[in-house]
């Protein structure tokens, strides 16, 4: 458990048994190294309980370095043997603490070296050019620690930053995932909805009317093996899909559908029975963005699947008009539902148009209408 006095980082001043034993051994050094001064006998006493003193506080030092540091400064004024203390206490503070504490503390250190050279001067040193040692030494120092501070501070900023875009990559990389799987969805949907319906409209014709012609029903077969066909071609499309790019267009070259196609989409609900009333009031057409026109064509056709698979045999009434510069309007109106539908339907049809029409910037509303029947109006934006 950390102290008020620990570093901000977060470390300690990590020193082990060695480190304590290693000062040990500089401060009996230190204190043989002074026998040379003639009053040494007579501080012999106080330099080594100075030396005892001062290596003990090496233990404290992790947990506590400033408060430890300046009472290793109070002993360095007594005696040289709290030097290699007192100097490993100010190289650990310069390594950890932040820049005002290191300074303060060097320069604490350095008066209280300037005070035991005044009042133990070293044989043959002036005190100028100790106070010049002392400086400098110090200052070097200090220099030495912030400058390794510095440098692991923004390696671990540089480490952090690193694991930050490794996540923010994952979540990105997440969310293409997703974002793909529903684009996909929503082809498939699209797509394959309204050939199955289709489809079903004509098994339909042939479970209610078998006594037609062989001519007839032959007809009929062959127009569900060929949108049999088809749905299975474009599964096939829509499962290779993985970019955007693909979207725009399937593989072999073959292009998605257009503005142009919503003419053909109409006759091909006609050919299979329903009974629709086309009424297409746009000009300019050709300059429609294809994106805007392959959303109408979407909306188009999962206005038609959804009225045969719930008003069969009913009229439906498609208008289309706009202009560059005020939007293309797109509104479906059908009678209200035979009871129980031709083919299930997955509920997710409009939801996924929704989404795909406010991709496009425009709007969707789909509502029953007062009088039994249902309503599928879209607005898209067409700059001029």
């Amino acid at each position: 458990m950390e102290t008020e006095d620990c570093p901000p980082t977060g470390r300690r001043l990590a020193w082990g048994p060695w480190m304590v034993v290693a000062i040990g051994f500089l401060t009996a050094m230190t204190i043989i190294g002074r026998m040379a001064d003639p009053n040494h006998p007579r501080r012999v006493v106080l330099d080594v309980a100075v030396g005892l003193v001062s290596t003990a506080l090496m233990v404290l030092l992790p947990r506590h370095p400033v408060p430890t540091a300046l009472g290793m400064a109070f002993l360095v004024m007594l005696s040289p043997a709290g030097t290699p203390a007192s100097t490993a206490a100010t190289i650990g503070i310069a390594l950890r603490m932040p820049q005002r504490t290191a300074i303060a503390v060097t320069a604490i250190q350095i008066v209280a070296h300037l005070v035991q050279g005044a009042w133990r001067p070293v044989a043959g040193l002036p005190f100028f050019w100790f106070a010049v040692l002392d400086v400098a030494v110090h200052a070097a120092l200090l220099g030495w620690g912030l400058w390794t501070q510095a440098r692991q501070q923004l390696f671990d900023s540089l480490l952090d930053r690193a694991r930050r875009a490794e996540a923010e990559q994952g979540r990105r990389v997440a969310e293409a995932r997703t974002l793909e799987r529903t684009k996909m969805a929503r082809e498939m949907h699209d797509v394959l909805a309204h050939r199955l319906s289709l489809l079903a409209t004509y098994a339909g014709a042939l479970e209610y009317r078998p006594d037609s012609s062989p001519e007839k029903l032959a007809q009929a077969a062959g127009v569900i093996r060929t949108g049999v066909h088809q749905a299975l071609d474009e599964l096939r499309e829509v499962i290779s899909v993985l970019r955007d790019t693909e979207i725009e267009e399937g593989p072999g070259g073959r292009p998605q559908p257009t503005f142009g196609d919503v003419q053909g989409l109409v006759e091909e609900s006609r050919a299979a029975g329903t009974t629709v009333v086309y009424d297409e009031q746009v000009a300019d057409a050709m300059s429609l963005p294809p994106a805007t026109g392959r959303t109408a064509y979407r909306i188009v056709q999962e206005g038609l699947t959804n009225a045969r698979k719930h008003a069969a045999g009913h009229p439906v009434t498609v208008t289309v008009t706009g202009r560059p510069g005020t939007g293309l309007r797109i509104e479906l109106t059908n009678p209200g539902s035979n009871g129980v539908p031709l083919a299930p339907g997955s509920g997710t049809g409009l939801v996924g148009l929704t989404e795909r029409v406010q991709l496009a910037g425009g709007t969707l509303d789909h509502q029953p209408e007062p009088g039994g029947g249902f309503r599928l109006a879209a607005s898209l934006p067409w700059p001029t």
